[in-house]
C-alpha cells in the first residue's frame, strides 16, 4: 500500500532515518516545533537507513555528493537550517 509517512528529525549534523526500501522523500517543514520529513512510502517494503544531513546557513559544508531535500527555520526564523541526503 503507498502512504505518506511523516519522520521526526534532529536538529543536528547527521542522522540515520529508518523508512522502507525506495522512499521519495517529500519535504521538510517545521511541525510543532520540532523538524519533521515526509515521504511517500510502499508500506509492504523492508526498511533501510537513508543518511540525513542538516547544515546552518554559513556552514562549511563537507565535500560529498548530497541531494537537497529542504530547508526549515527555527527561534522565530533567526535559525534557518538546510537538509539534505547523502548519496
Amino acid at each position: 500500500m503507498i502512504s505518506i509517512w511523516k519522520f521526526n528529525l534532529q536538529t543536528i549534523d547527521k542522522q540515520e532515518v529508518q523508512m522502507p526500501v525506495g522512499a521519495e522523500i517529500l519535504t521538510v517543514q517545521i511541525q510543532n516545533g520540532e523538524p519533521c520529513l515526509w515521504a511517500r512510502i510502499d508500506t509492504e517494503q523492508l526498511t533501510e537507513a537513508r543518511q540525513i544531513a542538516i547544515h546552518g546557513t554559513g556552514h562549511v559544508l563537507p565535500d560529498t555528493t548530497r541531494k537537497y531535500i529542504g530547508t526549515y527555520q527555527m527561534a522565530n526564523a533567526t535559525l534557518i537550517f538546510h537538509v539534505f541526503e547523502s548519496l
